[in-house]
């Protein structure tokens, strides 16, 4: 071999080396992306919990308007269904515990008949006092004004109404018809933890239903008055190592907070 043919492979072959050597650019871990973020309101673990409830589900204007300020893409809101099916609104707990008046079942109540009724009770205690209890339509439509995805949890307290014989249709029809009216105009999401409730939404809104969307990410369990955010960071960064397309905290300010930097 000749000394210009030794010379030519000495320098390929360093060059090789250099090559080998230095780490390419396109081997970093690609960031993930941000997901999105519906806004959850606590309720008390643990025994007697509706004792220690402060009301803070966002099941109308003042709820939603201070998860947008937080934050939060969409806002998870609790729909039951008043006496008889006549009603659909937006209220979490079985009782009015938590409202003014009478201690009475939601489903054995009127929406504006009689001087016992929901429309005219406002929330009694908590973050929310002297809010009033809206119907899903009113819900739905602040919601959209925030410019915001709306989750609805069909509550299981609702089943007796939704499938009784003589009031289920009408029941039905409440729930339905002001979501089957509004959701060409905005994103709406549907879900209940009542397997028969969730098997009739995938029967009348199957394209709605909320699946593996909103995926709770939080690890701290509710409690009044509200534990540090702090606990949640662990299984915040698992969840969020894992991709999601979209989670549901309690803790929505912080959450927004804690993923800055972490996602694009």
């Amino acid at each position: 071999m000749t000394i210009m043919k030794k010379a030519a492979l000495l320098t390929t072959l360093a060059a090789l080396g250099t090559t080998l050597a230095a780490p390419a650019a396109h081997a970093r871990p690609a960031a993930v992306a941000c997901p999105e973020v519906f806004g959850h309101g606590g309720y008390p673990t643990g025994p007697n919990p509706w004792d220690r409830d402060q009301i803070r589900q966002p099941n109308h204007a003042r709820g939603i308007d201070d998860q947008k300020a937080w934050g939060a893409d969409g806002v998870e809101g609790d729909v039951q269904v008043t006496r008889q099916g006549t009603k659909a609104v937006m209220w979490h707990n079985t009782t009015t515990n938590g409202l003014t008046g009478t201690r009475k079942n939601i489903t054995d109540l009127w929406w504006a008949a009689g001087s016992d009724n929901l429309r005219d009770r406002s929330i009694s205690r908590g973050p929310y006092k002297g809010q009033k209890v809206h119907t899903l339509r009113q819900w739905l439509d602040h919601v959209k004004s925030r410019g915001m995805i709306a989750l609805l949890e069909i509550k299981p307290e609702a089943r007796p109404v939704l499938s009784d014989p003589t009031y289920g249709a009408q029941a039905w029809k409440e729930v339905s018809d002001p979501i089957k009216e509004r959701q060409a105009s905005m994103r709406i999401l549907v879900y209940s933890n009542d397997s028969w409730i969730q098997s009739e939404l995938a029967k009348r809104h199957p394209g709605l239903l909320k699946g593996s969307q909103a995926r709770w990410t939080d690890s701290v369990g509710w409690e009044e008055p509200p534990p540090s955010w702090t606990g949640n960071t662990a299984r915040w960064t698992e969840v969020l190592a894992q991709a999601p397309k979209s989670v549901m905290t309690n803790y929505t300010k912080e959450y927004r907070a804690w993923l800055q930097g972490k996602c694009t």
